[in-house]
């Protein structure tokens, strides 16, 4: 295992450990989040319209009246009257009540299904049985049918949260943060590598083939670590723009490190050039160390 471990690159490694953690923090958050919702029930009851008892006179149309008259129960769930006799035992207001009513119809078997969500089994079950109440007491289907409840107990069961939704959605996200942040590190890596490789053949292209160090203007210690350098190097520092542009950058660099005047670059200068980043091509660079003196040292190249 050890051996596996060490064969992978270390920039590799890091992406992996930083994308892991990414995703464990992320799957623990929604996992938290969910399982941590109130809890909510759902109390249902099924409506079955049967006939009414016959009366005198011509037979009714019993079953053009339900298939009519059925597909109503769905408003009549939610109209005003009903919710209104339901609100006081559901612990909700009657608009509150309306947005937790659900009517779903059987075909064919003259079935209606009603489901109340509320904060408590007791409160679904209760405002079920009141709604289912209303409706029959509102005798929709009269004079040839009428509605009856099925059970005199309302069926409750608990809706939310629901653990198993929320545990594939924690590990759905874990997922996805993962190979979200392993993305992002492998394009800021790749971006890396690229600037890297194109200030390498603007050295090499302008005959400067020592080492030199690579650095980033936006590192918060760029001037620390260029004034490690230029003390490691036993010269006065300057620092240089490769192009006009980046005037600026380079003057403030080289106000945070021991500079003298930029006006000159003597054989005891200790060189820092401030090119441009994101380019493929550093024909600016190239031309800037190629016009240093022999003996001044290019110690750095920073990225702007």
């Amino acid at each position: 295992m050890k051996t596996l471990l060490g064969r992978i690159p270390p920039a590799l490694t890091r992406s992996l450990v930083v994308a892991l953690v990414v995703g464990v923090l992320v799957g623990v958050l929604v996992l938290v989040v969910g399982l941590t919702r109130g809890a909510e029930y759902q109390g249902r009851v099924s409506l079955l319209a049967g006939p009414a008892q016959q009366t005198e006179g011509p037979a009714p149309q019993y079953g053009e009246v339900v298939s009519l008259a059925l597909p109503a129960l769905v408003e009549l769930a939610r109209s005003p009257s009903v919710l209104q006799a339901a609100a006081p035992v559901s612990g909700y207001s009657p608009d509150e009540l309306g947005n937790r009513v659900s009517v779903e119809l059987v075909p064919a078997s003259g079935l209606a299904r009603l489901s109340v969500r509320a904060a408590s089994a007791q409160q679904a079950g209760a405002a079920a049985l009141a709604i289912a109440k209303s409706m029959i007491d509102a005798d929709l289907l009269a004079p040839v049918g009428k509605l009856r409840t099925l059970d005199k107990q309302a069926e409750t069961i608990e809706v939310a949260p629901d653990r198993l939704l929320v545990i594939g959605l924690a590990l759905a996200a874990a997922v996805a943060a993962g190979v979200a942040a392993a993305a992002i590190l492998r394009l800021r890596s790749g971006r890396g590598r690229a600037d890297e490789e194109a200030v390498r053949r603007a050295l090499s292209a302008a005959g400067s083939h020592s080492p030199v160090t690579l650095l980033r203007e936006a590192d918060p210690a760029v001037a620390d670590r260029l004034a490690v350098l230029c003390r490691a190097a036993g010269k006065t520092a300057r620092v240089l723009a490769a192009t006009p542009a980046l005037a600026e950058q380079a003057a403030k660099l080289s106000a945070g490190i021991p500079a003298g005047d930029q006006s000159e670059v003597d054989a005891g200068t200790a060189v820092i050039v401030v090119t441009h980043a994101g380019r493929t091509k550093q024909d600016e660079l190239t031309a800037a160390v190629g016009v240093l003196p022999y003996t001044a040292t290019l110690v750095a190249v920073v990225l702007a």
